[in-house]
């Protein structure tokens, strides 16, 4: 599947099951391997992520099941702690 990233910025992010995650503000890019490594979302939704006092946290692309209208993601079973991060493969981010 080809689309520009830029097609991405303000879209929001949604899991397979309908609940709403955040907006996508950026992606994150692996320049040597040359695809998209994640997505940076905000306005996180507390439910599924606690991400404390950061700004949001950056989704790996390859949870991403479908993008059109809206980008979807596979279901997050449980809230995200700070300490399972690196487990989950996603992260927490902070200010800049």
């Amino acid at each position: 599947m080809e689309i520009e990233l830029s097609s991405l910025y303000g879209m929001d992010l949604y899991t397979d099951k309908g609940v709403f995650v955040g907006k996508i503000e950026d992606v994150s890019i692996d320049i040597r391997e040359k695809r998209i490594s994640g997505i940076v979302v905000r306005n996180v939704n507390p439910q599924l992520f606690n991400i404390g006092d950061k700004k949001g946290v950056i989704i790996p692309y390859r949870w991403v099941t479908a993008v059109g209208d809206i980008v979807l993601i596979k279901h997050v079973r449980r809230r995200v702690k700070k300490a399972e991060k690196a487990e989950e493969g996603g992260s927490a981010f902070g200010e800049e």
